[in-house]
């Protein structure tokens, strides 16, 4: 192929290869041609021409194939345009001689198709260049024309079309001549001429303005025929010319000069046209003996889809002017007698004008438009209501309104209603206004259509009124008692009763839609009516009918609010099925003998309703369906039953008005044994079966329109066989009545039942007869498996036998229903897994099927083929699956019909669909030699769809078994892509769908590069080309498809920059299929390449100056692709194509948002200031005066911005996208979240930051905040939680101290406003309230009146649930309530929490808190101001958190416990909400605990007498012990251990919890709240005094230890535990004292011994809490240095070899754990102490050694203190000194000074170990351990020469601790000091008399000095008195050896000098406390005396010099001096 990638074709190439790949290779060249003749040099074009244009020549006389035909053309023209033009006419004359031709065999048709293209091509591009032949040429055409066929009648139209869009106005003189020929086409009997008939027309009415003048009834006329007996793509092209017409006559684009006698057109005129052709099907052109129904439903629907094409031409601004009267227009077609002649029809057309108003309002009206239109319908029904009334009243004669007028006022209010329904429904909570606007009282208007006496009208008002409540959920409760009431009023008016029950009706289906429910009160009200209906049923006969349909109506609906509401009703409910049905079979055939046609007709709508509610019961409340209900209803069931054989007896005898009656209740009696197991009612089945065979069968049946039964049977891909009508299109809610047969589609008064069914669009049931159909055929599939071999095989032939007896229409209607029923039971048998029996079962089931295999309905077919795959894999037996296929190959070899080809070709790709594909390599190649063949039958297009589309289902179950016949597939494929007429649409989809899963198959190896894989993946991108090229949507939508699939496997072969431009272009095509595939591969390519593909798509823009810009055009040139596709999302209402969208725009910010921030935060403010009004500015007036700031955030819409009057889904999906863009920043640069750091990068380099934006992330949180609609309110408030929690602690750079959301306090406060109001939802307070919280939480602001104003909003709230749910109206459900009061309590908490945090920070700035919220980056909030604020309600708070408390704790507890739950609920939800309640609880408690904590810790435990906290009724239950009742008055002691118990049975409840994985705040706030419990002693004292809590609370923590790497949860653990054990520690010492005073010193020796171990010193795990604690510790140990347990030292794990390095954080958690060490020994009894003391021993000197060789790294300083204060603690235990356990300790403690001695001998011969430490850890020892343990020899000397040993150190830091630490030895205990002065005096002496003559040059040496000084200060004060003197006559003359003379002082340096003079300070304060030793000194020593006193005149000297400098200096300072302390 890349040979035909040249300028001239390489004909020596082409002549080279077969056929078919000549034309593969042409194609390609000129693809490639027409790529390059644009790029290529206009010089070469022209010096390659003449040989360029021979070679194009020859290709068109080599009859090429439709889609070369089109690139031929254009790369002729392209030639012409680029080079020289001048010969163009000649290509012209030459194509003409091509036309004119007389031969018309069939080999020379290509040549002429392609001369017609050409001709269209070249005028199209050349234009006016060729005026001079375009006469001739039209001519010429137009004459070809009488005597073509069809595919030349489309080109010749489509090459017209061409030539008028290449000349325009020029082409002014051929117009009447053009529009006669494509009048003629318009109606022609093949659909591709029409299709391009109506193409020529529209591009002629651009200059023809006759067309829309004085033309317009013909035109209409002509269209009106072309839509009869028409197609989809007919529909779709002549509605777009009819509507494009019908609005330029009404608005002209052009001026027309106005001739005498015409006017303008009126909207009036033009809709008259439209209607007489609605109303008649057509002007008059229908004959008499014609298919009338059919043919004026083929009109109507296309009438219906011009009218929408007309309005939106014009656009939504015209329909906003216009609606009132358009509205009335419309009304007069549904009102017309011709119109609503028959039911059928009047549904229809009611189902058309509801299709024009839901396409028109709901797709080209904003917002406030809609709310417009919503009034004027509201006004016309109203009008129409008045009408009706008149007509009633008889009394009132003027009127003279007839019955016909009530009739037709019917169909208008039903289609009235339901678009105001759906407008209501779109516009959700936005539409508020006009509920509460009493100039248009909507809801009074659609309540009095209830009372209408149309069955129609009132169920429309019904589903309006449900619309209401789904819009609006506040009015549910409203409009449900407003109705019961009305019910309860009017019980004896008829219209009353079925009015008022079918809208409570509806609005109990509509409480499935509104997540806030309603009360269970209402359940309640209306179980009450339906039984009060029920039960006075009887009295009256005028409304018998009414009150009992009425009745059941409402139990059915009463059943979807769910198992909790309905198991209260539910033994009333069997009651009333019990009354419904008589006792057994006898009483029924009692029944039989009396009764008349009204008793029956009533009995049986009766039993109906019953059914039906059975029926409500399994499906909404299937829990309740237990055996004892089944037991009690089977008997009602079994006479329901066994009426079925008595209806046609009753029917006979009481006459056909009694008929729809019986109907109704089979249909119910099919539904509800559906829906059960068979088994149950087994002994039923012989009448059901009778019945169904009768049903299906039998003489009376009516013909099931086989849209409704069949599809659901068929495989989903087998649909597309059938054309596009049951795929997707915009257009399916009318195009569905033109399959529906005779019936017209369903409507609501079909069965009201549906009407409180869970949907979002209107029922639309089957009638009566219809339905009863599909339900036999489905309760057939469930009852056959259970039938006995004879009886599945009787039935089977009986079956064949009808379908052999028939003929005609009957025959087929049999065929259908008996084919659907056998396949409905295929599919439960293969779904169940049972077996259908042996031989004489499966030969006539495999008869029937084969019989509607070769069937004539194409449905019937796809079924059969469905069935026999089903059949296949029941019966799983490979030999029949092969005879099957043999069967099949013998027919498709015999066979020569359409029908039987086609039907065996599915076949043969169906057989294995559910066998887990082919695994036959010879089946395989059998289907595809015969499949091959069929495709290539181009005699019958029918037949090659059909095969192409078994081959594709071939190729998806072969797998890679197929590879083996993929390069000839490709090769079928492309042949016959290049070969098929572009009149066959359908085999090019089917032959898209085989290329598509060829490609699939390829796989991966499409990525190859070998040369037949190259040689395949160019096939596939031809394919594709074709496809594109193609005319028809569908066949494009497959091209995408194929091409999104080569870019999953093989995208570098995709080229994005001629992909995306197609994409672009078909975004707003008016074809559904093809918009999906559209972005479903848009989805695709940005998950990868979201930037290119936007570059691509802004390129295709600036490059495409296409006549007709469309709106997307202008959206992506000004707002990019996004923008585009965010417009789409707002019209698009298919839920798929959203999700598509949205997915789309997701993948594309998440890829692009943080290099185009400013760009994606503009799309999204302009999508959200989309709207046609803001509720923003009177919300933020009264803030206005106030802040100044919040001025600049009036919300104004800007209707300039690229979008206009977006839906709220938009914008809030808009506000989604904000926070998902500031969670995708959080990811990234740290700048963002840092205004300093943002500023200065942004001076560098042209990056963009998210803080940088902050006042737009405020700006659109706050106009979201404050809409109208509730949905966008939470987002609103849900993105300004989002923007505090992340900026709160951003500092403001130009402010120091001031944080920089500090300045929006205003709008927040403004966003925060409307959440509280009386009226507002509580979903959205909940959330207001934690934004509330976040905000004062946060600390943004440190003003308290500011702060006030937010408080203010939180503390109304909590007056609101004050009040509590007993007085607020019940909008909603109970659960609402819940939600509100915690979200409330659960804020509040927050606040709390964070006011005493900040109190306690500032109280102790140093503390552990200060150290969390600096880790938080919490900045210091308004402290003790906020405290002050929330001290006010904590009186309140407080009962209201522990009731919440209470009401969790018992919410969490196991079902086994649920009957100890209160029956009455808890303090905050009812008995019926519990389930609803749960998650609410589950999401505050945790916070709520913590401030209960805090609360009870600042109590100090306690109780003050709080005085009433306003509640109006007790808080909980049990009030927590405050209640009054005498009985159960508890004392203070009680109630605070009640408290305690249950905090901490919550808090361990939850700890314990294995699902507590991902909930680390909530395990934070519980431990939090446990310290804060155990900061208190009371608290603590009952913790210590019960051992088994304290070890089950720390076996709790061990486990959180062990499951939670969190280290902030680590540290938590650890504070809890030393707070457990300090609780232990306490209670021992209690005891002590205790047992101390009691017993008086004297009996000492009797003492009991207290603490763990007794006397035994046994501990025994699981019980002892001192075993729980040093687990705790040793696990926390161990795994920050696995190095301290033997067994890990050495293995890998334990990193033996490694160092292993701790952060602070790991050393913080070590000390915590060494601290909780040494306190145990202190817990225990003195036995016991021995027992624990060698463990801690062991772990302290292990962690000592390890930080003391410094393996834990450069953190050990950390880690030092705490170990030695650990090791000080163990040493002066009491228990050391205790009588039983002295010796123990004494011996235990000197193994470990020996273990500690023997460490640092091993120890000191490696590099890094630190002396310092150990030296200090036995300095410790030796003071802190008794001397008993030091004492002792070898020990004594060890420690002795390990001091010497440092002293002889060359590093002065060590030689500067030894002096130090030998200054605590030498002033310590007499028998520590003295060893130690004997042996290391003289050593410190000797060693300062050297100093003298080694002076230190350092300040570390210096110091190391002065330290043996002190050292030897120390000595001479530990002497006696005695010793003293002589002792200091050794130290004076070391300090004066110090001093330095004059001349030495001047030049020494810093050291020696700092060194001079610390001595003689020193001198200077010894000398004159030993003076007679000083004076005696200087008298024995002249020399020292000179030295002393030179030194002393020195330093004066040197004072007063000092004294006068500044003097001196001053001159040269300046005069000013500033003030830098300010202090």
């Amino acid at each position: 192929m890349e040979q035909a990638h040249s300028l001239l074709l390489n004909e020596e190439a082409c002549s080279q290869l077969r056929e078919h790949q000549r034309a593969e290779f042409v194609f390609e060249w000129l693809r490639f041609l027409k790529k390059l003749l644009p790029a290529t040099d206009r010089a070469d074009v022209k010096q390659n021409q003449k040989r360029l244009v021979e070679q194009l020549t020859t290709v068109l006389t080599g009859s090429p194939g439709p889609p070369t035909r089109l690139l031929l053309a254009q790369c002729l023209a392209l030639v012409y345009r680029v080079g020289d033009s001048l010969m163009s006419s000649l290509t012209v004359d030459r194509c003409n001689d091509i036309i004119r031709s007389k031969d018309d065999s069939p080999s020379f048709l290509p040549t002429r198709l392609a001369a017609v293209a050409c001709l269209g091509v070249l005028y199209e591009q050349l234009g006016r260049l060729l005026i001079n032949s375009f006469k001739e040429s039209v001519a010429n055409l137009l004459k070809a024309m009488k005597s073509a066929e069809s595919q030349g009648r489309c080109e010749i139209m489509l090459c017209i079309e061409r030539i008028l869009k290449g000349l325009g106005v020029s082409a002014v003189s051929c117009h009447r001549d053009i529009y006669k020929a494509a009048r003629t086409c318009l109606t022609d009997r093949s659909m591709a001429v029409r299709c391009a008939a109506a193409k020529c027309l529209l591009e002629l009415q651009r200059e023809a303005v006759f067309l829309w003048s004085s033309e317009l009834e013909n035109v209409a006329t002509v269209c009106f025929r072309a839509f009869e007996g028409s197609n989809y793509d007919v529909r779709v092209g002549v509605s777009k010319l009819l509507g494009t017409l019908l609005a330029s006559a009404l608005d002209p684009r052009q001026t027309i000069a106005p001739r005498p006698g015409t006017k303008r057109n009126s909207l009036k005129e033009v809709m008259e046209l439209l209607s007489s052709g609605f109303l008649r099907g057509g002007a008059g052109f229908l004959r008499a003996s014609g298919d009338m129904l059919k043919g004026s439903r083929d009109v109507r629907v296309g009438i219906t889809q011009t009218c929408v094409v007309f309005v939106s031409i014009l656009g939504g601004a015209w329909l906003e002017m216009h609606f009132s009267c358009l509205l009335s227009l419309l009304m007069e077609w549904v009102s017309h007698a011709r119109a609503t002649q028959y039911p059928a029809d009047a549904v229809s057309c009611r189902c058309c004008v509801s299709f024009i108003l839901r396409a028109t309002l709901g797709s080209l009206l904003g917002e406030k438009a809609q709310i417009a239109a919503a009034k004027e319908i509201c006004q016309l029904i109203d009008k129409q209501k008045r009408v009706v009334d008149a007509a009633l009243h008889e009394g009132n004669m003027e009127a003279r309104v007839s019955p016909a007028d009530v009739a037709a006022s019917q169909h208008v209010l039903v289609c009235a209603l339901l678009e105001l329904g759906s407008l209501l429904q779109d516009l959700s909570s936005t539409a508020a206004p006009l509920l509460l606007d009493t100039s248009i009282g909507m809801l009074d208007t659609v309540i009095s259509v209830l009372l209408h006496p149309s069955a129609s009208a009132r169920l429309a008002a019904a589903w309006c009124l449900r619309c209401v409540a789904v819009g609006m959920p506040a009015q549910v409760a409203v409009l449900l008692d407003r109705c019961a009431e009305r019910l309860n009023a009017l019980k004896s008016c008829p219209e009353a009763v079925a009015g008022y029950s079918a809208a409570i009706a509806a609005l109990l289906g509509a409480v499935q839609l509104c997540p806030l429910g309603i009360s269970h009160s209402k359940g309640k009200v209306v179980m009450t009516l339906a039984e009060d209906l029920l039960r006075s049923a009887a009295q009256n006969s005028r409304i018998s009918i009414q009150r009992t349909q009425g009745g059941w109506l409402l139990l059915s609906a009463l059943f979807t609010l769910g198992p909790t509401v309905m198991e209260h009703h539910l033994p009333r409910l069997l009651l009333l099925w019990k009354c419904a049905f008589p006792l057994s079979v006898k009483d029924l055939e009692n029944e039989l003998r009396r009764g008349d046609s009204f008793t029956w007709q009533v009995t049986l709508e009766g039993r109906a309703g019953a059914l039906c509610a059975m029926k409500s019961l399994v499906v909404h409340c299937k829990d309740l369906l237990t055996d004892d209900v089944i037991s009690r209803l089977l008997p009602l069931l079994s006479c329901a039953v066994a009426l079925l054989n008595q209806l046609s007896s009753i029917i006979k005898a009481y006459g056909n008005q009694i008929k729809n009656a019986a109907t109704v209740f089979r249909l119910r009696v099919y539904e509800i044994l559906t829906m059960l197991q068979p088994k149950t009612y087994e002994e039923s089945f012989g009448t059901v079966l009778k019945q169904l065979l009768n049903d299906l069968t039998g003489p009376e049946i009516t013909a099931c329109a086989e849209l409704n039964l069949l599809p659901s049977l068929c495989y989903i891909q087998d649909l597309a066989l059938l054309g596009p009508g049951l795929q997707d299109v915009d257009q399916h809610y009318i195009e569905e009545q033109l399959h529906g047969g005779g019936s017209g589609g369903g409507t609501l008064e079909y069965d009201p039942f549906t009407i409180f069914e869970k949907a979002q669009e209107v029922p639309t049931p089957l009638p009566p007869a219809s339905a009863l159909t599909a339900a036999a055929v489905q309760l057939f599939g469930v009852i056959f498996p259970h039938l006995g071999i004879q009886q599945k095989a009787q039935i089977l032939e009986q079956f064949c036998e009808f379908v052999r007896q028939l003929k005609g229409a009957r025959q087929q209607t049999v065929q259908i229903h008996v084919a659907a029923a056998f396949c409905c039971t295929l599919k439960c048998l293969a779904l169940s897994r049972r077996e259908l029996g042996s031989e004489e079962v499966q030969k006539p089931a495999l008869s029937l099927l084969l019989g509607a295999l070769e069937g004539s309905n194409p449905l019937l077919r796809c079924v059969a083929a469905e069935g026999l795959a089903r059949l296949v894999q029941v019966l799983n037996d490979p030999n029949f699956t092969v005879s099957i296929t043999l069967m099949s190959f013998d027919k498709l070899k015999m066979a020569r019909d359409a029908i039987t080809r086609t039907g065996h070709a599915l076949a043969l790709s169906a057989v294995y669909r559910y066998l887990s594909g082919i695994s036959s390599p010879q089946y395989i190649s059998a289907c595809v030699g015969v499949l091959f063949t069929l495709s290539q039958d181009s005699t019958s297009p029918e037949v090659q769809m059909w095969a192409l589309h078994a081959l594709s289902m071939v190729v998806d179950l072969a797998g890679p078994l197929y590879h083996s016949h993929l390069e000839a597939s490709f090769t079928l494929v492309l042949r016959l892509l290049l070969s098929t007429p572009h009149t066959h649409v359908e085999v090019q989809q089917s032959l898209g769908r085989c290329l598509n899963a060829l490609i699939t198959s390829m796989g991966p190896d499409l990525q190859g590069e070998g040369a037949g894989v190259c040689v395949v993946r160019t096939s596939c991108l031809v394919g594709c080309a074709v496809m594109q090229d193609s005319q028809d949507c569908l066949v494009q939508a497959q091209a995408i498809s194929c091409l999104q699939q080569l870019h999953m496997f093989a995208p570098r072969f995709v080229n994005l920059a001629s992909l995306v431009p197609s994409l672009c272009i078909n975004l707003c095509s008016s074809y559904l299929s093809l918009r999906c595939a559209v972005v479903a591969c848009l989805r695709q390519l940005a998950q990868r390449e979201a930037v290119e593909v936007s570059e691509h798509a802004v390129t295709l823009v600036k490059e495409l100056p296409r006549r007709d810009n469309t709106q997307l055009d202008v959206t992506i040139k000004e707002v990019g692709l996004e923008g585009a596709l965010f417009s789409l999302l707002d019209r698009e209402s298919d839920p798929r194509l959203c999700r598509d969208i949205q997915e789309t725009l997701v993948h594309m910010m998440s890829l692009a948002a943080e290099s185009k921030l400013a760009h994606w935060l503009k799309l999204c403010k302009d999508v959200l200031s989309a709207s046609a009004d803001s509720a923003v500015e009177t919300l933020q007036e009264e803030d206005g005066d106030r802040y100044d700031d919040s001025s600049v955030f009036h919300a104004k819409s800007e209707s300039s911005g690229p979008f206009n009057n977006l839906r709220w889904s938009t914008r809030v999906f808009s506000m989604e996208c904000v926070c998902r863009i500031i969670a995708q920043c959080e990811n990234g640069d740290p700048a963002h979240f840092n205004m300093a750091l943002a500023q200065e990068q942004r001076l560098h380099e042209s990056a963009d930051f998210l803080v940088l934006h902050l006042a737009d992330l405020i700006r659109m949180a706050f106009m979201a905040a404050t809409d109208h609609s509730d949905q966008l309110r939470l987002a609103g408030l849900q993105t300004l939680l989002v923007i505090i929690r992340k900026f709160s602690s951003v500092p403001e750079p130009e402010f120091p101290g001031h944080v920089i959301l500090e300045q929006y306090q205003a709008n927040v406060g403004a966003a925060l406003r409307p959440a509280f109001h009386v009226d507002a939802p509580p979903n959205v307070t909940a959330k207001a309230c934690q934004v509330c919280s976040a905000w004062i939480a946060s600390g943004v602001i440190s003003d308290l009146r500011d702060l006030r104003r937010v408080h203010q909003l939180l503390a109304s709230s909590l007056a609101k649930v004050q009040v509590g749910r007993d007085v607020t109206s019940q909008l909603y459900n109970e659960s609402t309530f819940t939600m509100e009061t915690l979200a409330v309590l659960k804020a509040w908490a927050e606040v709390y929490i964070t006011a005493v945090q900040g109190s306690r920070q500032r109280e102790s700035p140093g503390s552990h808190l200060q150290q969390q919220s600096d880790e938080a980056g919490t900045a210091d909030p308004a402290g003790a101001g906020l405290l002050k604020l929330v001290q006010t309600d904590l009186a309140t708070l407080s009962r209201l958190w522990l009731a919440a408390l209470q009401d969790h704790g018992l919410l969490t507890l196991p079902s086994q416990y649920s009957s100890q739950l209160p029956s009455t609920g808890g303090s905050f939800y009812t008995a019926e909400t519990v389930e609803q309640a749960r998650p609410h609880y589950s999401s505050a408690w945790a916070t709520i605990l913590h401030a209960t904590a805090l609360w009870l810790n600042s109590t100090g435990f306690i109780m003050v007498d709080e005085g009433p906290a306003n509640l109006s009724r007790p808080v909980t239950p049990t009030s927590m012990g405050q209640s009054t009742s005498l009985s159960s008055v508890k004392s203070p002691e009680d109630v605070s251990t009640d408290r305690l118990h249950l905090i901490l049975g919550i808090s361990v409840e939850f700890l314990c919890s294995p699902h507590s994985g991902d909930q680390m705040e909530n395990i934070s706030s519980c431990l939090q709240a446990l310290q804060a419990l155990l900061e208190v002693p009371w608290p603590r004292s009952k913790v210590g005094n019960d051992q088994a809590l304290s070890v089950e609370l720390l076996s709790v923590l061990h486990r959180l230890i062990v499951t939670r790497e969190s280290p902030s949860i680590q540290l938590a653990v650890l504070e809890l535990v030393r707070q457990i054990v300090c609780a232990a520690q306490e209670h021992v010492k209690e005891k002590r004292h205790s047992a101390e005073v009691d017993d008086g010193a004297a009996e000492k020796e009797t003492v009991p011994e207290f603490g763990e171990g007794r006397d035994t010193g046994g501990l025994v795990p699981g019980k002892s809490l001192v075993f729980g604690a040093l687990e705790l510790c040793l696990c926390m140990l161990v795994r920050k240095l696995p190095q301290l347990s033997p067994k890990l030292a050495g293995s890998p794990t334990g990193r033996g070899g490694q160092t292993c390095f701790l952060s602070k954080t790991d050393c913080r958690l070590v000390t915590s754990a060494l601290a909780i060490l040494s306190e145990l020994p202190s817990i225990c009894s003195p036995e016991g102490s021995v027992s624990v003391l060698p463990t801690v021993l062991y772990l302290l000197l292990g962690v000592l050694r390890e930080a003391v060789k410094g393996s834990v790294g450069a953190e050990s300083g950390q880690l030092v203190p705490g170990i030695l204060q650990a090791l000080r603690t163990v040493l002066t235990s009491p228990m050391s000194r205790a009588e039983k356990s002295h010796g123990a300790w004494t011996e235990l403690l000197r193994c470990a000074l020996h273990t500690l001695l023997e460490s640092w001998h091993t120890d000191k011969m490696e590099p890094g170990v630190d002396e310092v430490t150990m030296l200090t850890s036995l300095t410790i020892f030796l003071l802190y351990a008794s001397a008993e343990v030091t004492a002792v020899e070898p020990l004594q000397t060890r420690c002795i020469q390990a001091f010497r040993a440092s002293l002889e150190s060359k590093d002065p830091v060590v030689l500067s601790r030894s002096y130090q630490l030998l200054v605590s030895l030498f002033q310590g205990p007499a028998p520590v000091a003295r060893p130690f002065i004997l042996a290391l005096g003289g050593r410190l002496v000797s060693q300062l008399e050297e100093v003298e003559k080694s002076r230190p040059q350092g300040p570390a040496e210096l110091q190391a000095v002065q330290d043996a000084i002190r050292a030897l200060e120390a000595l001479v004060f530990a002497a006696d008195e005695t010793h003293r003197p002589q002792l200091v006559a050794v130290l004076l003359p070391i300090l004066i050896s110090l001093l330095l003379d004059e001349n030495a002082l001047a030049s020494a340096p810093a050291a020696s000098r700092s060194l001079h003079e610390s001595a003689l300070r020193d001198l200077m304060r010894i000398g004159p406390q030993h003076s007679a030793v000083f004076k005696a000194l200087m008298a024995s020593a002249p020399h020292m005396k000179a030295r002393l006193e030179a030194a002393v005149k020195g330093n004066k000297e040197s004072v007063n010099t000092k004294a006068q400098a500044p003097r001196v200096i001053n001159k040269n300072t300046p005069s000013i001096q500033l003030k830098i302390n300010f202090l």
